[in-house]
């Protein structure tokens, strides 16, 4: 099943959170208006909010209360990506000019904050304290993970644990969040919002880890940016880590290659090489597991409608083309 066909089930809901998203992001002065605007029309899967809407099919569903969740959750998704683009020099994001290239990394970054800020006024549409706790840990942990990342940068020496731990930060962590605050605004039990935990946080591993996949394998069709950006980037992922480990001589020939004043270098034989390895082959086996604890997760869950429409998700986010 396709994506769009998954979406087509909640699409007026879908309706509702993007028209709350685009008059949320208006702001009184005109850049930050329209740098959010068109990061917003910039598109995205809207994927955290999905799992918002679905987590609280588990409970008493109410839209006009899950709405501020979903928006908030997918907000702080927006505002990272802000300062990611910066963090990493991004000219293009889903093929479009990103908001430091359209202006500066100065607008860009109190853009992310503005973006921030937004998400937080909106969870305040809710009075319960964890809510708040859960949105106020997940930034700060995503901070944590953008330093480490930029620490990271161009260090070829990392072990797959930092790799994990970083991915936990920048992707997971968010998703198995929507997954609880969807669960918490609908009132489901602790037992239930443990599990949709759990289930989201392994499928966002395996989403960030065929992300990562995508990067060598994608189309610029399919990922807005030329293959092996993140590499270029200096940023080390589970294909290229494991090529690293089994061909010292590529480990040479990429440290030769790549650096923070020539990360422009032609990539081909880099990337070929990486292909070639079986990093990408393992990187796969790595994200199916992943997704095998994710429906062990759901085995466990109340048999309602959206459990099938959570495995048909997952299943399309772990194995995506390439």
């Amino acid at each position: 099943m396709k994506l769009a066909d998954i979406y087509g089930h909640f699409q007026s809901d879908i309706k509702v959170i993007e028209k709350e998203l685009e008059e949320t992001i208006q702001a009184r002065h005109d850049v930050l208006r329209k740098a959010s605007t068109d990061l917003l029309h910039a598109g995205g899967k809207r994927i955290r909010p999905v799992f918002v809407l679905l987590a609280a099919r588990f409970g008493n569903y109410d839209i006009h209360a899950l709405k501020h969740i979903a928006v908030s959750l997918e907000l702080i998704h927006m505002a990272s990506l802000v300062h990611d683009d910066v963090i990493d020099d991004a000219e293009l994001r889903r093929g479009r000019k990103t908001i430091k290239s359209q202006w500066d990394n100065r607008v860009a970054m109190y853009a992310g904050d503005y973006i921030f800020a937004k998400a937080v006024q909106t969870a305040a549409y809710f009075d319960n304290r964890s809510i708040h706790l859960i949105i106020s840990d997940a930034i700060m942990e995503m901070c944590i993970g953008e330093v480490e990342q930029i620490r990271d940068q161009f260090n070829w020496d990392q072990n797959i644990r930092t790799y994990f731990r970083r991915i936990k930060r920048k992707t997971a962590l968010l998703i198995a969040v929507s997954c609880k605050l969807g669960a918490i605004a609908a009132d489901a039990s602790d037992e239930i919002q443990r599990r949709l935990y759990l289930f989201g946080y392994y499928v966002g591993m395996s989403f960030q880890i065929t992300d990562d996949i995508l990067d060598f394998v994608g189309t610029m069709e399919q990922i807005g940016k030329p293959a092996g950006g993140d590499l270029r980037q200096g940023n080390v992922t589970l294909p290229a880590l494991y090529a690293m480990h089994h061909n010292p001589d590529l480990k040479t020939e990429i440290v030769e290659t790549i650096s923070k004043d020539h990360h422009h270098a032609d990539m081909d034989s880099i990337i070929n090489q990486i292909k070639e390895s079986g990093g990408i082959e393992y990187s796969v086996s790595v994200s199916d597991q992943y997704l095998a604890k994710a429906f062990k997760q759901l085995e466990a869950l109340p048999d309602v409608e959206a459990k099938t429409y959570f495995l048909q998700l997952a299943a399309y986010i772990g194995r995506r083309k390439f």
